[in-house]
């Protein structure tokens, strides 16, 4: 299949997914990396966000570090669930939502400030659905970059720095909160948050940069909307795995090319008995099933049982909810 993309917006997607630059006009570098000028690096940004395309430039957070989160899952009947799936939308902090091929058919990611913020968004969606929901709490992450070239060639995520909580300052969280919805597409983008939270511009530069080599950003740079470019086949692969065969299995299946996501999470006893999971992105169903082959072929993964949870829609993706202010907003 061919790429969806003209070669300078696949050039600007596949080379600043990560380490967007950090300079007072930061898309005039962009530009002239990119063989283009600043503002056609504008226009074509802002033309894939309208399109949804990307979703945003800016920047992921280390998870349940500055802010909380959970993987939820609910199964709602085939008639209602688009119903439901705006009430799941609708509460704050929900920044992905997608309908998958089975029972357990809308998953939803819940973030916040805290837990206890998350766990008043879980039992409002409980009370309006009148739906059990599954509280999947990340144990540890093997790879949650998901950040990959477009280009269909190899590019594993670098190794994660390891987060440092005490470089923390005040008001970085509002910082964050800025990021992770988005740097305004403009020539100065640091400078309008900077104005937006009473700050100078030197100041914002320099705590994304010390939040960047702390690890409390995990990725900063164009988030994109795969499905929108043509990776239509994404699966949600669960293993069945005891929790002592976690240790190996977790960092052979985060290696393998093709696996674009892989983190251990808490079960549910007697509900859902899965431990480790991981996504496969795609362009068509056969060669993400040949991805999955190989994976259930790894030693660390022999005679696991697993389920695989096709992605069939799409309903929300933002960034997360970090801050009160953000809340608020």
């Amino acid at each position: 299949m061919q790429s969806l993309l003209d070669p300078i917006d696949l050039d600007l997607l596949d080379n600043w997914q990560r380490e967007l630059p950090l300079v007072s006009r930061p898309f005039e570098e962009m530009g002239s990396h990119t063989g283009c000028g600043e503002d056609m690096v504008l226009q074509r940004l802002q033309k894939m966000l309208a399109e949804g395309r990307i979703s945003r430039v800016g920047a992921t957070c280390a998870p349940n570090t500055v802010s909380a989160s959970t993987l939820a899952a609910l199964s709602a009947p085939a008639e209602d669930l688009e119903e439901v799936a705006r009430i799941v939308g609708s509460q704050p902090g929900i920044n992905h939502s997608y309908e998958r091929e089975n029972l357990w058919n809308l998953w939803f990611v819940a973030t916040g400030p805290d837990r206890a913020f998350v766990d008043r968004v879980l039992d409002s969606i409980r009370r309006d659905t009148g739906l059990q929901v599954l509280d999947l709490r990340l144990v540890r992450p093997f790879n949650i970059d998901l950040g990959f070239r477009l280009d269909g060639s190899s590019d594993r995520p670098p190794v994660p720095r390891p987060v440092r909580l005490e470089r923390l300052q005040e008001g970085d969280n509002d910082i964050l909160q800025a990021l992770t919805f988005g740097l305004p597409l403009c020539r100065r983008p640091y400078l309008r948050i900077a104005d937006s939270l009473g700050r100078t511009e030197e100041q914002v530069l320099s705590r994304i940069a010390d939040l960047r080599e702390a690890g409390i950003i995990s990725r900063f740079g164009v988030i994109v909307r795969h499905r929108a470019l043509g990776w239509r086949s994404n699966a949600m692969v669960v293993w069945d795995i005891e929790s002592k065969r976690i240790d190996a299995a977790g960092p052979a299946l985060a290696k393998l090319p093709g696996i674009t996501l892989c983190y251990e999470r808490r079960p549910v006893e007697g509900v859902w008995p899965y431990r480790l999971y991981c996504m496969i992105h795609a362009r068509n169903r056969q060669t993400a099933l040949e991805t999955l082959h190989k994976a259930s072929g790894l030693p660390e993964l022999d005679g696991v049982q697993r389920e695989v949870l096709f992605s069939s829609r799409c309903f929300k993706q933002t960034g997360a909810l970090i801050s009160s202010r953000g809340a608020a907003a």
